[in-house]
């Protein structure tokens, strides 16, 4: 399992949650990215993120509320290809 930034992280990206991230695995490209991802193989599940984002974006998997689900595909595809994530993520969100 892993947590999964959702919606309410486009366009804050507020960086508390990779402040308090112990293996650092909150990631994105300053300038370029309109949210923060967080990859799947390094997180180890301590919950650390979770009550400290400011809009509650993050969630563990399992728990992504049903209207956000897309974001799970989000979160992994960042990690195998960036532009095109970021132009999936500017087809569900356009910026305003």
């Amino acid at each position: 399992m892993t947590y999964i930034i959702t919606s309410p992280c486009v366009d804050e990206l507020d960086l508390s949650c990779v402040d308090v991230c112990p293996v650092d695995c909150i990631y994105y490209e300053d300038g370029v990215d309109r949210m923060l991802h967080i990859e799947p193989e390094e997180c180890i599940d301590c919950a650390a993120c979770e009550p400290v984002c400011p809009v509650a974006a993050i969630f563990p998997e399992e728990a992504v509320p049903a209207g956000e689900k897309n974001f799970i595909a989000l979160n992994y595809g960042w990690f195998k290809d960036k532009q095109v994530t970021r132009d999936k993520l500017n087809e569900l969100k356009p910026k305003v």
